[in-house]
Protein backbone atom coordinates (compact mmCIF):
# COMPACT_ATOMS: atom_id res chain seq x y z
CA UNK A 1 0.00 0.00 0.00
CA UNK A 2 2.79 2.30 1.23
CA UNK A 3 4.76 1.96 -2.04
CA UNK A 4 1.91 1.99 -4.23
CA UNK A 5 1.50 5.40 -2.65
CA UNK A 6 4.81 6.24 -3.24
CA UNK A 7 4.92 5.49 -7.10
CA UNK A 8 1.55 7.46 -7.32
CA UNK A 9 3.59 10.94 -5.48
CA UNK A 10 6.19 10.19 -7.64
CA UNK A 11 4.76 10.52 -11.05
CA UNK A 12 2.71 13.23 -9.95
CA UNK A 13 5.61 15.22 -8.46
CA UNK A 14 7.31 14.53 -12.04
CA UNK A 15 4.30 15.25 -13.86
CA UNK A 16 3.59 18.75 -11.97
CA UNK A 17 7.14 19.35 -12.65
CA UNK A 18 6.74 18.97 -16.34
CA UNK A 19 3.73 20.75 -16.41
CA UNK A 20 5.66 23.95 -14.53
CA UNK A 21 7.99 23.85 -17.46
CA UNK A 22 5.17 23.54 -20.33
CA UNK A 23 3.78 26.81 -18.31
CA UNK A 24 6.90 28.57 -18.61
CA UNK A 25 7.37 28.04 -22.69
CA UNK A 26 3.56 29.12 -22.54
CA UNK A 27 4.01 32.17 -21.15
CA UNK A 28 7.02 32.80 -23.58
CA UNK A 29 5.24 31.76 -26.35
CA UNK A 30 2.57 34.88 -24.96
CA UNK A 31 4.77 37.21 -24.53
CA UNK A 32 5.74 36.77 -28.37
CA UNK A 33 2.97 37.01 -29.58
CA UNK A 34 1.95 39.99 -27.42
CA UNK A 35 4.68 41.82 -29.06
CA UNK A 36 4.45 41.01 -33.03
CA UNK A 37 2.80 43.00 -35.34
CA UNK A 38 -0.42 42.24 -36.21
CA UNK A 39 0.45 41.88 -39.71
CA UNK A 40 -1.94 44.08 -42.53
CA UNK A 41 -3.50 40.57 -44.58
CA UNK A 42 -7.13 41.54 -44.21
CA UNK A 43 -8.82 39.86 -47.76
CA UNK A 44 -12.37 39.81 -47.60
CA UNK A 45 -14.08 38.25 -44.54
CA UNK A 46 -17.43 36.88 -43.38
CA UNK A 47 -17.99 36.73 -39.62
CA UNK A 48 -20.54 33.96 -38.96
CA UNK A 49 -22.53 34.02 -35.57
CA UNK A 50 -25.27 31.84 -34.38
CA UNK A 51 -27.31 32.99 -32.23
CA UNK A 52 -30.18 31.40 -30.00
CA UNK A 53 -32.04 33.17 -27.35
CA UNK A 54 -31.28 35.98 -24.49
CA UNK A 55 -28.60 35.46 -22.72
CA UNK A 56 -27.14 38.50 -19.92
CA UNK A 57 -24.80 41.06 -21.98
CA UNK A 58 -25.86 39.89 -25.19
CA UNK A 59 -26.34 42.95 -27.01
CA UNK A 60 -23.11 44.87 -25.94
CA UNK A 61 -21.62 41.37 -27.27
CA UNK A 62 -23.24 41.37 -30.36
CA UNK A 63 -22.55 45.22 -31.33
CA UNK A 64 -18.65 44.90 -30.26
CA UNK A 65 -19.23 42.12 -33.49
CA UNK A 66 -20.07 45.38 -35.75
CA UNK A 67 -17.35 47.54 -33.97
CA UNK A 68 -13.80 45.60 -35.44
CA UNK A 69 -11.63 47.49 -36.86
CA UNK A 70 -11.31 45.69 -40.25
CA UNK A 71 -11.93 47.33 -43.30
CA UNK A 72 -14.04 44.72 -45.51
CA UNK A 73 -15.78 42.36 -43.42
CA UNK A 74 -19.77 41.32 -43.09
CA UNK A 75 -21.60 39.77 -40.43
CA UNK A 76 -24.15 37.09 -40.37
CA UNK A 77 -26.34 36.86 -37.50
CA UNK A 78 -28.10 33.11 -37.77
CA UNK A 79 -30.64 31.92 -36.26
CA UNK A 80 -33.02 28.17 -36.65
CA UNK A 81 -36.60 30.76 -36.92
CA UNK A 82 -37.89 34.27 -37.28
CA UNK A 83 -40.03 33.11 -33.71
CA UNK A 84 -36.13 32.82 -31.36
CA UNK A 85 -36.44 35.58 -28.86
CA UNK A 86 -33.37 37.02 -30.21
CA UNK A 87 -34.39 37.61 -33.71
CA UNK A 88 -35.84 41.54 -33.11
CA UNK A 89 -32.35 42.33 -31.34
CA UNK A 90 -30.57 40.78 -34.36
CA UNK A 91 -32.66 42.94 -36.67
CA UNK A 92 -32.28 46.27 -34.85
CA UNK A 93 -28.31 45.97 -34.64
CA UNK A 94 -28.13 44.51 -38.25
CA UNK A 95 -29.89 48.10 -39.61
CA UNK A 96 -27.46 50.11 -37.12
CA UNK A 97 -24.60 48.17 -38.29
CA UNK A 98 -21.72 50.29 -40.37
CA UNK A 99 -20.43 46.71 -41.75
CA UNK A 100 -23.06 45.10 -43.62
CA UNK A 101 -24.96 42.63 -41.63
CA UNK A 102 -27.46 40.30 -42.80
CA UNK A 103 -29.67 37.67 -40.70
CA UNK A 104 -29.95 34.03 -42.35
CA UNK A 105 -32.56 31.65 -41.24
CA UNK A 106 -31.22 27.94 -40.36
CA UNK A 107 -34.57 26.07 -40.03
CA UNK A 108 -34.79 22.79 -38.09
CA UNK A 109 -31.96 20.85 -37.81
CA UNK A 110 -31.83 17.23 -38.87
CA UNK A 111 -29.12 14.70 -38.04
CA UNK A 112 -26.73 17.35 -36.48
CA UNK A 113 -26.83 20.38 -33.61
CA UNK A 114 -28.76 23.60 -34.13
CA UNK A 115 -25.48 25.28 -34.27
CA UNK A 116 -23.92 23.13 -37.06
CA UNK A 117 -27.08 23.45 -38.77
CA UNK A 118 -27.11 27.09 -39.39
CA UNK A 119 -23.78 27.53 -39.62
CA UNK A 120 -23.94 25.13 -42.83
CA UNK A 121 -27.07 26.92 -44.02
CA UNK A 122 -25.30 30.54 -43.90
CA UNK A 123 -22.17 29.04 -45.48
CA UNK A 124 -24.32 27.63 -48.50
CA UNK A 125 -25.40 31.26 -49.16
CA UNK A 126 -22.53 33.00 -48.93
CA UNK A 127 -20.95 35.08 -52.27
CA UNK A 128 -18.21 33.59 -53.42
CA UNK A 129 -16.09 36.64 -53.04
CA UNK A 130 -15.50 36.19 -49.43
CA UNK A 131 -12.04 34.73 -48.96
CA UNK A 132 -11.81 33.96 -45.52
CA UNK A 133 -14.50 32.48 -42.73
CA UNK A 134 -14.67 33.69 -39.43
CA UNK A 135 -16.21 31.97 -36.57
CA UNK A 136 -17.49 33.84 -33.26
CA UNK A 137 -20.00 33.45 -30.81
CA UNK A 138 -22.33 35.31 -28.64
CA UNK A 139 -21.15 35.02 -25.06
CA UNK A 140 -18.02 36.70 -25.92
CA UNK A 141 -17.14 40.29 -25.08
CA UNK A 142 -14.28 41.00 -28.27
CA UNK A 143 -11.71 43.64 -28.81
CA UNK A 144 -11.78 46.35 -31.71
CA UNK A 145 -8.49 44.90 -32.97
CA UNK A 146 -9.77 40.85 -32.51
CA UNK A 147 -10.73 40.06 -36.00
CA UNK A 148 -7.64 41.62 -37.86
CA UNK A 149 -5.19 39.85 -35.66
CA UNK A 150 -6.87 36.36 -35.68
CA UNK A 151 -7.36 36.67 -39.77
CA UNK A 152 -3.74 38.15 -40.50
CA UNK A 153 -1.89 35.07 -39.46
CA UNK A 154 -3.51 33.36 -42.49
CA UNK A 155 -1.16 35.33 -44.88
CA UNK A 156 1.10 32.15 -43.91
CA UNK A 157 -0.14 29.85 -46.41
CA UNK A 158 1.33 26.69 -44.99
CA UNK A 159 -1.87 27.49 -41.81
CA UNK A 160 -4.74 26.01 -42.17
CA UNK A 161 -6.53 27.64 -39.75
CA UNK A 162 -6.06 30.24 -36.88
CA UNK A 163 -8.11 30.19 -33.49
CA UNK A 164 -7.97 31.14 -29.70
CA UNK A 165 -10.12 30.19 -26.93
CA UNK A 166 -12.43 31.98 -23.83
CA UNK A 167 -11.76 32.98 -20.70
CA UNK A 168 -14.21 32.75 -18.03
CA UNK A 169 -14.51 35.85 -16.12
CA UNK A 170 -16.44 35.38 -13.10
CA UNK A 171 -19.98 37.73 -13.22
CA UNK A 172 -21.59 35.91 -10.17
CA UNK A 173 -19.71 35.86 -6.59
CA UNK A 174 -21.20 32.15 -6.15
CA UNK A 175 -18.83 28.94 -5.90
CA UNK A 176 -20.69 27.69 -8.82
CA UNK A 177 -19.56 30.02 -11.21
CA UNK A 178 -15.62 30.13 -9.45
CA UNK A 179 -15.67 26.31 -10.34
CA UNK A 180 -16.40 26.57 -14.00
CA UNK A 181 -14.26 29.78 -14.50
CA UNK A 182 -11.48 27.26 -12.95
CA UNK A 183 -12.49 24.25 -14.56
CA UNK A 184 -12.16 26.27 -18.23
CA UNK A 185 -9.02 27.80 -17.53
CA UNK A 186 -7.04 24.85 -18.19
CA UNK A 187 -8.23 24.21 -21.65
CA UNK A 188 -6.63 27.99 -22.63
CA UNK A 189 -3.40 26.05 -21.84
CA UNK A 190 -4.24 22.68 -23.72
CA UNK A 191 -3.10 25.31 -27.05
CA UNK A 192 -0.32 26.65 -27.94
CA UNK A 193 3.36 26.38 -29.96
CA UNK A 194 2.71 22.53 -31.12
CA UNK A 195 0.99 20.86 -33.76
CA UNK A 196 -1.62 19.37 -31.14
CA UNK A 197 -4.43 23.32 -31.68
CA UNK A 198 -8.07 22.44 -31.93
CA UNK A 199 -10.23 24.78 -32.90
CA UNK A 200 -12.73 26.65 -31.01
CA UNK A 201 -16.03 27.16 -32.41
CA UNK A 202 -16.00 30.98 -30.37
CA UNK A 203 -12.80 32.50 -32.45
CA UNK A 204 -11.68 30.92 -35.38
CA UNK A 205 -10.40 31.60 -39.11
CA UNK A 206 -9.97 29.60 -42.14
CA UNK A 207 -9.53 30.62 -45.55
CA UNK A 208 -12.71 29.65 -47.60
CA UNK A 209 -10.37 27.35 -50.31
CA UNK A 210 -8.75 25.57 -47.11
CA UNK A 211 -12.54 25.09 -46.04
CA UNK A 212 -13.82 23.52 -48.75
CA UNK A 213 -10.52 21.77 -49.49
CA UNK A 214 -10.44 19.42 -46.53
CA UNK A 215 -14.48 19.12 -46.71
CA UNK A 216 -15.40 20.59 -43.60
CA UNK A 217 -19.31 20.79 -44.67
CA UNK A 218 -19.10 17.13 -45.47
CA UNK A 219 -17.54 16.65 -41.79
CA UNK A 220 -20.33 18.56 -40.41
CA UNK A 221 -23.16 16.46 -42.09
CA UNK A 222 -23.99 14.49 -39.03
CA UNK A 223 -21.74 16.38 -36.50
CA UNK A 224 -23.03 18.15 -33.04
CA UNK A 225 -20.02 20.07 -32.82
CA UNK A 226 -18.68 22.52 -35.40
CA UNK A 227 -15.27 23.18 -33.96
CA UNK A 228 -14.64 19.46 -33.01
CA UNK A 229 -15.41 18.18 -36.50
CA UNK A 230 -13.77 21.18 -38.04
CA UNK A 231 -10.76 20.22 -36.20
CA UNK A 232 -10.68 16.35 -37.32
CA UNK A 233 -10.96 17.83 -40.96
CA UNK A 234 -7.78 19.73 -40.58
CA UNK A 235 -5.52 17.54 -38.85
CA UNK A 236 -7.07 14.37 -41.11
CA UNK A 237 -5.65 17.15 -44.16
CA UNK A 238 -2.66 17.53 -42.44
CA UNK A 239 -3.22 20.81 -42.08
CA UNK A 240 -1.55 22.80 -38.96
CA UNK A 241 -3.58 24.82 -36.82
CA UNK A 242 -2.04 27.97 -35.06
CA UNK A 243 -3.48 29.53 -30.96
CA UNK A 244 -3.17 33.01 -31.46
CA UNK A 245 -3.53 34.17 -27.85
CA UNK A 246 -3.79 37.81 -27.96
CA UNK A 247 -7.35 37.05 -29.53
CA UNK A 248 -8.92 35.05 -26.50
CA UNK A 249 -11.96 36.05 -25.97
CA UNK A 250 -13.51 37.30 -22.14
CA UNK A 251 -16.67 35.61 -21.50
CA UNK A 252 -18.45 36.82 -18.57
CA UNK A 253 -19.74 33.42 -16.66
CA UNK A 254 -22.34 33.14 -14.44
CA UNK A 255 -24.17 29.70 -12.90
CA UNK A 256 -25.34 27.38 -10.57
CA UNK A 257 -24.57 23.56 -9.63
CA UNK A 258 -26.81 22.68 -11.88
CA UNK A 259 -25.63 24.89 -15.25
CA UNK A 260 -21.99 23.63 -14.23
CA UNK A 261 -22.94 19.90 -14.30
CA UNK A 262 -24.97 20.04 -17.54
CA UNK A 263 -22.12 22.67 -19.13
CA UNK A 264 -19.06 20.61 -18.14
CA UNK A 265 -20.30 17.08 -18.42
CA UNK A 266 -21.71 18.05 -22.02
CA UNK A 267 -18.19 19.20 -23.48
CA UNK A 268 -16.35 16.29 -21.66
CA UNK A 269 -18.59 13.66 -23.45
CA UNK A 270 -18.79 15.14 -26.62
CA UNK A 271 -14.67 15.07 -26.23
CA UNK A 272 -15.18 11.33 -25.59
CA UNK A 273 -16.81 10.66 -28.98
CA UNK A 274 -14.91 12.94 -31.09
CA UNK A 275 -11.49 12.59 -30.03
CA UNK A 276 -11.10 9.24 -27.57
CA UNK A 277 -7.52 9.18 -26.95
CA UNK A 278 -6.82 12.42 -25.59
CA UNK A 279 -9.84 11.50 -23.41
CA UNK A 280 -8.54 8.95 -22.35
CA UNK A 281 -5.14 10.35 -21.20
CA UNK A 282 -7.08 13.84 -19.85
CA UNK A 283 -8.71 11.07 -17.61
CA UNK A 284 -5.99 8.82 -16.44
CA UNK A 285 -4.39 12.12 -15.70
CA UNK A 286 -7.09 14.16 -13.79
CA UNK A 287 -8.50 10.93 -12.00
CA UNK A 288 -4.93 9.79 -10.56
CA UNK A 289 -3.91 12.70 -9.41
CA UNK A 290 -7.12 12.84 -7.47
CA UNK A 291 -6.22 9.03 -6.08
CA UNK A 292 -2.93 10.32 -5.17
CA UNK A 293 -4.38 12.93 -2.86
CA UNK A 294 -7.22 10.85 -1.72
CA UNK A 295 -4.79 7.60 -1.11
CA UNK A 296 -1.90 10.24 0.46
CA UNK A 297 -4.58 12.17 3.03
CA UNK A 298 -5.45 8.22 4.41
CA UNK A 299 -2.62 7.36 5.07
CA UNK A 300 -1.18 10.51 6.33
CA UNK A 301 -4.22 10.26 8.82
CA UNK A 302 -4.11 7.01 9.40
CA UNK A 303 -0.47 6.74 10.56
CA UNK A 304 -0.86 10.19 12.59
CA UNK A 305 -3.28 8.63 14.09
CA UNK A 306 -1.38 5.28 14.65
CA UNK A 307 1.22 7.51 15.94
CA UNK A 308 4.25 6.59 13.39
CA UNK A 309 5.76 8.82 11.17
CA UNK A 310 3.15 11.19 8.88
CA UNK A 311 5.10 14.07 7.56
CA UNK A 312 6.66 12.44 4.72
CA UNK A 313 3.13 11.51 3.78
CA UNK A 314 1.73 14.64 3.92
CA UNK A 315 4.93 16.49 2.32
CA UNK A 316 4.28 13.88 -1.11
CA UNK A 317 0.53 14.70 -1.08
CA UNK A 318 0.54 18.42 -0.64
CA UNK A 319 3.65 18.51 -3.34
CA UNK A 320 1.42 18.08 -6.82
CA UNK A 321 -0.63 20.69 -5.13
CA UNK A 322 1.59 22.76 -4.92
CA UNK A 323 2.59 22.43 -8.30
CA UNK A 324 -0.60 22.62 -9.52
CA UNK A 325 -1.29 25.69 -8.20
CA UNK A 326 2.16 27.29 -9.28
CA UNK A 327 0.82 26.04 -12.95
CA UNK A 328 -2.54 27.92 -12.23
CA UNK A 329 -0.37 31.09 -11.02
CA UNK A 330 1.49 30.90 -14.13
CA UNK A 331 -1.65 30.79 -16.26
CA UNK A 332 -2.57 33.36 -14.74
CA UNK A 333 0.29 35.24 -15.45
CA UNK A 334 0.03 34.74 -19.22
CA UNK A 335 -3.54 35.37 -19.60
CA UNK A 336 -2.68 38.41 -17.76
CA UNK A 337 -0.44 39.84 -20.38
CA UNK A 338 -2.66 38.34 -23.02
CA UNK A 339 -5.33 40.79 -21.95
CA UNK A 340 -4.13 43.69 -20.11
CA UNK A 341 -7.54 45.49 -19.65
CA UNK A 342 -8.26 42.43 -17.22
CA UNK A 343 -5.12 41.76 -15.48
CA UNK A 344 -6.77 44.15 -12.26
CA UNK A 345 -10.00 41.90 -12.12
CA UNK A 346 -7.81 38.58 -12.76
CA UNK A 347 -5.48 39.19 -9.82
CA UNK A 348 -8.70 39.98 -7.56
CA UNK A 349 -9.60 36.42 -7.77
CA UNK A 350 -6.45 34.67 -8.31
CA UNK A 351 -7.70 32.13 -5.72
CA UNK A 352 -9.81 30.48 -8.10
CA UNK A 353 -6.96 29.90 -10.84
CA UNK A 354 -4.38 28.90 -7.93
CA UNK A 355 -6.16 27.41 -4.89
CA UNK A 356 -9.79 26.43 -6.55
CA UNK A 357 -7.46 25.45 -9.42
CA UNK A 358 -5.57 23.30 -7.52
CA UNK A 359 -8.36 21.00 -6.81
CA UNK A 360 -10.26 21.06 -9.91
CA UNK A 361 -9.40 17.79 -11.43
CA UNK A 362 -11.54 16.61 -8.86
CA UNK A 363 -14.91 17.76 -10.93
CA UNK A 364 -12.89 16.86 -14.67
CA UNK A 365 -13.11 13.40 -12.39
CA UNK A 366 -16.55 13.25 -12.67
CA UNK A 367 -17.05 14.06 -15.86
CA UNK A 368 -14.87 11.69 -17.43
CA UNK A 369 -17.00 8.81 -15.00
CA UNK A 370 -20.07 10.58 -16.11
CA UNK A 371 -19.00 10.59 -19.81
CA UNK A 372 -19.06 6.85 -19.47
CA UNK A 373 -22.41 5.97 -18.19
CA UNK A 374 -24.30 8.18 -21.20
CA UNK A 375 -24.33 9.41 -24.73
CA UNK A 376 -27.36 11.90 -24.53
CA UNK A 377 -26.89 15.62 -23.33
CA UNK A 378 -29.15 18.73 -23.46
CA UNK A 379 -27.58 21.82 -25.26
CA UNK A 380 -29.98 24.82 -25.94
CA UNK A 381 -32.94 23.05 -24.93
CA UNK A 382 -32.47 20.30 -27.25
CA UNK A 383 -31.30 17.16 -26.16
CA UNK A 384 -28.79 14.95 -28.62
CA UNK A 385 -27.81 11.26 -28.99
CA UNK A 386 -24.46 11.37 -30.04
CA UNK A 387 -23.56 7.90 -31.46
CA UNK A 388 -20.22 8.37 -33.19
CA UNK A 389 -18.25 11.70 -34.66
CA UNK A 390 -20.46 11.18 -37.84
CA UNK A 391 -24.17 10.08 -36.70
CA UNK A 392 -26.27 12.73 -34.03
CA UNK A 393 -30.14 12.04 -33.07
CA UNK A 394 -31.71 14.70 -31.65
CA UNK A 395 -34.10 13.31 -29.21
CA UNK A 396 -36.41 15.92 -28.53
CA UNK A 397 -36.32 20.09 -29.13
CA UNK A 398 -38.25 22.72 -26.93
CA UNK A 399 -40.97 24.17 -28.58
CA UNK A 400 -40.46 27.78 -29.57
CA UNK A 401 -42.62 29.27 -26.85
CA UNK A 402 -41.46 26.93 -24.30
CA UNK A 403 -37.49 27.77 -25.22
CA UNK A 404 -38.34 32.13 -25.48
CA UNK A 405 -40.63 31.92 -21.31
CA UNK A 406 -37.42 29.91 -20.49
CA UNK A 407 -34.89 32.91 -21.24
CA UNK A 408 -37.38 35.32 -20.08
CA UNK A 409 -37.37 33.60 -16.61
CA UNK A 410 -33.62 33.55 -16.73
CA UNK A 411 -33.50 37.44 -17.57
Amino acid sequence: MLEFFYFLATVQILVGLYLIVDGLRWNSYVRRRMGSHAGIYSPPAALLCPCKGIEPGLEENIRALCEFDYPNYELFFIVDSVSDPAYGLLQRIAASSKPKAHIVIGGAPEGCSEKVNNLRAAIEQLPADFEVLVFAETDGRLGRRWLQHLVATLSDPRLGAATTMRWCAPARNNFATALLAAWNAPIVTLLGEHGRNFCWGGGTAIRRSVFEQVNVAAEWQSSISDDHSMTRALHRAGQPILFVPECLAVTNCATDFDGLLESTNRQVLIARVYFPRIWATAAATHLLYCLTLLFGSLLFLENLAAGRPAFHLAVLTILPVMFAAMRGALRMTGVSNALPALSSQILEKAWIWTVLGAFVSFLYSFNFLHSLTTRTIRWRGVRYELISPSQTRILSRLQSALLAAEERKVR
